[in-house]
């Protein structure tokens, strides 16, 4: 007697961040989706997943990738490194919202070399990326703010966005940590473009920017900056922010203490002081991204990052992807994980896979091993919902 009974289907929306180091959100996805539809292939095996590829961004680096892989437009533009080094980057458009992201425009992986300049570096090239999101008339700029390689307090960005600054010589000063203690005058030429366009900032970053909770202190040294570089760049900012307020612009000693101020090496507190309002980076990526009504058509959500740890559950994206997954089966992908199974719970987790549960060998660094190694995760996880 033959059996009526339709091969089983089980509809997956697969919606991880980056694998930092090694994999962008969009080739996470890929790899993942690969090795899931793969096990249909496997002996034994009634039934096929589908797949449905939602890459993620909290606001930090890959911003722009997973906006351009929901669908926006990548739009390229060359301008000044973290160094003032040429580089090509990219914002993504899609009619009414700009993403302009910190990281491939001034940050730490576009330093030559990768050659860590604390004091020098400079966020000139995040202002000339907002620049050029402006000339498309934009409703809106989203300013995700992760993965500086500047501590300037956004004096890079404000100068390409016509504020002044200028020494005791009355010379023009370029912007970054070091020209914070050079700063004489502040003169701002105002853009009209700026005051019709709504800007956000898409981070969970909620340092102050001064002191020991700040920008340089808890920042600083990830950049390349020591002791004594620390409470240079700390000074200097106090600088700065006394030098604004003595220019006239309203607010600037209190934003200084605001939620976010630190984020980016202060470029936090360059946004506020443009009116910026202030979001949670991964909830407004899931919104953008339209996570709600993707996730409503799949029976098991796949999200992960690189590292999953007992900081997670406080609101990291793969929380926010949990969250909102309602009853759905959720299953999460790391590199590694450092979240006790009896935790996964926080966060309504089936299961945790990680690379490292794969392999002996260091994949953080290893685009090609990383790949493969969540190929074979897909199939095993495919395998367990069939």
């Amino acid at each position: 007697m033959t059996s009526t009974t339709a091969p089983k289907t089980v509809r997956t929306l697969i919606a991880p961040d980056k694998f930092k180091g090694s994999l962008t959100a969009s080739e996470v996805a890929q790899a993942l989706a690969a090795g899931l539809r793969s096990a249909a292939d496997v002996p034994g095996t009634a039934g096929t997943v589908q797949c449905e590829l939602l890459p993620l961004a909290d606001g930090g680096d890959g911003s722009v990738d997973a906006a351009v892989a929901a669908g926006f437009t990548r739009r390229s533009y060359t301008l000044a490194g973290p160094t003032g080094q040429p580089v090509q980057a990219s914002i993504a458009f899609d009619g009414e919202t700009a993403v302009v992201e910190v990281a491939n425009t001034c940050g730490l992986a576009l330093l030559p070399e990768g050659r860590l300049e604390a004091l020098n570096a400079s966020s000139r090239g995040f202002g000339e990326a907002i620049l050029f999101a402006l000339s498309l008339a934009p409703a809106r700029i989203v300013l995700a703010l992760g993965g500086s390689a500047s501590t300037d307090g956004g004096m890079g960005m404000l100068a390409a966005l016509d504020y002044s600054f200028r020494d005791t010589h009355g010379r023009q000063l370029y912007g970054s940590g070091r020209a914070l203690s050079q700063i004489h005058s502040i003169h701002r030429t105002a853009l009209p473009e700026l005051a019709d366009t709504e800007l956000i900032v898409a981070s969970d970053v909620h340092n102050p920017l001064l002191g020991p909770n700040g920008a340089p202190a808890v920042f600083g040294p990830q950049k390349g900056a020591d002791a004594e570089d620390v409470a240079s760049l700390d000074a200097g900012l106090e600088h700065f922010v006394a030098k604004l307020a003595e220019a006239g612009f309203p607010g600037a000693a209190d934003l200084a203490e605001h939620e976010g101020a630190g984020s980016a090496g202060g470029i936090g507190y360059a946004c506020l002081l443009l009116g910026a309002r202030q979001v949670s980076g991964a909830d407004y990526f899931l919104d953008l991204l339209d996570f709600n009504a993707r996730k409503d058509s799949c029976d098991v959500v796949i999200t992960g990052e690189g590292s999953i740890d007992e900081q997670t559950p406080a609101g990291k994206l793969p929380a926010a992807v949990a969250r909102r997954a309602g009853t759905r089966r959720i299953i999460a992908v790391a590199g590694r994980s450092l979240l006790p199974r009896e935790r996964w719970s926080d966060m309504a987790l089936t299961r945790v896979y990680t690379l490292a549960d794969y392999t002996d060998q260091d994949s953080s660094k290893d685009p090609e091993l990383s790949a493969t190694l969540l190929r074979q995760i897909g199939k095993d996880i495919a395998t367990s919902l069939l």
